[in-house]
């Protein structure tokens, strides 16, 4: 798999900002393919930081289900692969600059 097929986008909520702040964690969508080590290697390599640990979890899809004028419009949320990567102590990665 190619490194830029590994990191999809950053995850940014309240709960990994929090993360990020406290214990250095951050969480990245990442391909559904990729493994602990392609994970490692891809944030190391595009952030230039040092990974100690690799954490990833599937989250599963979902089906959500609206009520319109038109009656009810079902569907799915797709499934996708969530990585969370501690780095070294002291390292950080600034996702909000532009």
């Amino acid at each position: 798999m190619k490194l830029a097929e590994v990191l999809v986008r950053p995850v940014v909520t309240e709960k990994v900002n929090s993360q990020m702040e406290k214990s250095g964690r951050y969480t990245f969508v990442v391909g559904k393919g990729a493994n602990k080590l392609e994970i490692k290697k891809a944030v190391e390599e595009f952030y230039g930081v040092k990974v100690t640990d690799v954490h990833t979890a599937v989250v599963p899809a979902k089906n959500k289900t609206r009520y319109t004028r038109a009656g009810f419009l079902s569907g799915r949320k797709p499934s996708y692969k969530k990585a969370t990567v501690t780095l070294a102590e002291g390292d950080s990665i600034d996702l909000f600059s532009i």
